[in-house]
């Protein structure tokens, strides 16, 4: 079968050719973590450098970093002012203790509910 040059997994007749996804990752997995409300709360104002930690949730990510998960804090700080919240955000991750791979922020859009497989709320983990 020759294959179409508009999209390498559609074949000259049409017919998709598909593979099998894996549920989870094969070897390390991977945690896409939310910081706000999170692992930090907010007294009054919601603004960034006003966040307190929640010292139990960072643990528990912590713990899954000593497991061997990899661990990205995934936030959308930044998203809708287009702010770069990036450094203070790393200051805050290192003074709070937390263990992580990698930040990534400010493209994670903006919204009110995650309806996701495999979603759970941080006092989902033990």
């Amino acid at each position: 079968m020759k294959k179409s040059n508009l999209n390498p997994l559609v074949y000259g007749d049409n017919q998709t050719k598909f593979h099998e996804s894996k549920l989870n990752s094969e070897g390390q997995k991977r945690a896409l973590v939310d910081i706000d409300e999170t692992i930090c709360y907010y007294e009054g104002k919601r603004r960034y450098d006003l966040s307190i930690p929640i010292s139990k949730n960072i643990d528990k990510i912590n713990r899954m970093y000593d497991e061997g998960w990899e661990i990205i804090y995934w936030t959308a700080r930044g998203a809708v002012s287009g702010v770069d919240y990036r450094e203070h955000t790393l200051k805050q991750l290192n003074e709070w203790g937390c263990k992580y791979h990698d930040l990534i922020i400010g493209n994670k859009p903006h919204f009110d509910l995650v309806i996701d497989d495999k979603a759970k709320r941080i006092e989902e983990i033990d």
